[in-house]
């Protein structure tokens, strides 16, 4: 940066004042580490499309095996809270990929229906714990300059999976009925292995580490996790005072306060909330239940029988169809992860639902209300599929985690799962 000199200027008297040259702000840079922590504990993501994916396959179990398996993972959701607070995040992850792995096993070598369905009541149960340790995991080792970019990341593996599926369907959709969908169902216990090796190399949750008291450790993880050492300063002062621990407390293991471990959290959050929080769990809860609504998951599970409604008859024109509409989502949403951070959440939700809205009149226009799509145009049916899909992804989904995750951060008593 230049110095401020005065000179001269030709007239008596008078002198000019140069104003010095200031350097433009530099970004910070990105930590590695974050971003490969980000990505493994969101593979469990990938897993749980892959894993969705499979069963579209099973026609003739479709209505059963769905069930069995959204019975089982709202169980393992209503637990999972109490498990990663008592192993930490990272054991976590790693029950849910040896959990993954075993229902892989029982499905691909499934002898009769029953054996089938236990397979994918086990998956069910990984299913509830892939839906929320990865959000979380990845919510609490982000720094905060790349959070929302690092915290989309399970929704982006979710497609990878949901695509990755769709591929492996069409591609053993050659081999014979008998063996196809073992192959495809038996071939996601491979990934879960990988997972559960690498999940163990990365560091425990900054915030799981001070509930167990373990300030020293919490510090280190900070450092590695953070993008300067001032931020990891500002990090673990936040966790402090949400905590509990006085911001002079230096030792490497000190005494937690009950309040920080939870205790008390239902009833803040139903019973008495605060402004704040009665504003946040409303749009949480709002929004997770529309995006439910809006029936992306029968649109998943049925886009073979969709488009075989509109005129698409051959299996193999099918199965590519379904795989357009899986690297459609992929696209969209890697798009939406760039913009998080750029344009804000809440433009990326109502743009996404503008979309959805006008791909669904449309798609009713050329369907006819009440009618079967009959001999009405196939492409433009399959247009406004991926228009509406691809819409839903680009920020409803996106919207969803960002909203819980912001709307959380600043509560770090409440961020475990439930």
């Amino acid at each position: 940066m230049a110095d401020r000199k005065p000179q001269n200027n030709g007239f008596p008297g008078k002198t000019q004042t140069h104003i010095p040259t200031l350097d433009p702000p530099q970004k910070p840079k990105r930590n590695k580490y974050a971003f490969a922590c980000a990505i493994l504990a969101s593979m469990t993501s990938i897993l749980l499309g892959y894993v969705l994916m499979g069963i579209i396959n099973l026609h003739s179990l479709l209505g059963s095996a769905a069930a069995i398996g959204r019975t089982s993972d709202w169980g393992s959701a209503a637990a999972i809270g109490r498990t990663s607070d008592w192993v930490g995040r990272q054991y976590t992850i790693v029950i849910a990929a040896a959990i993954f792995f075993a229902g892989a096993i029982l499905m691909g070598f499934a002898t009769n229906y029953a054996f089938l369905i236990v397979g994918h009541f086990v998956t069910g149960i990984g299913v509830g714990y892939a839906l929320l340790i990865a959000p979380v995991c990845t919510a609490e080792v982000s720094p905060a300059a790349s959070r929302g970019f690092l915290t989309s990341f399970p929704e982006v593996f979710i497609n990878a999976g949901l695509l990755l599926g769709y591929v492996s369907n069409y591609a053993f959709s050659k081999l014979s009925l008998h063996l196809g969908w073992r192959f495809m169902l038996g071939l996601g216990a491979i990934p879960s292995v990988f997972l559960a090796l690498g999940v163990l190399a990365m560091s425990e949750s900054p915030r799981w580490l001070i509930l167990q008291g373990r300030l020293g450790d919490t510090k280190r993880v900070l450092d590695k996790t953070s993008d300067s050492k001032e931020e990891a300063q500002l990090r673990l002062a936040d966790i402090k005072e949400a905590t509990g621990i006085s911001e002079d407390c230096n030792n490497d293991v000190v005494p937690v306060p009950k309040r920080s471990q939870g205790e008390g959290v239902w009833k803040e959050l139903i019973l008495l909330p605060t402004p704040t929080v009665l504003y946040i769990l409303i749009a949480g809860v709002g929004i997770h239940f529309f995006q439910q609504a809006s029936g992306i998951d029968a649109v998943v599970l049925y886009n073979p029988k969709i488009f075989e409604k509109v005129g698409i008859t051959s299996k193999s024109d099918k199965l590519l169809a379904t795989v357009a509409v899986g690297f459609t989502k992929t696209i969209l949403i890697l798009v939406a992860t760039f913009l998080l951070d750029r344009v804000g959440r809440r433009p990326l939700l109502l743009s996404s639902v503008g979309g959805m809205i006008l791909s669904l009149a449309s798609l009713e226009e050329e369907s006819g209300v009440g009618s079967c799509f009959g001999n009405h145009d196939g492409v433009i049916v399959r247009r406004n599929i991926l228009d509406w899909d691809g819409g839903h992804r680009m920020g409803l989904q996106l919207g969803d985690f960002s909203i819980k995750v912001a709307g959380t951060r600043d509560q770090h008593e409440s961020r475990s799962p439930p």
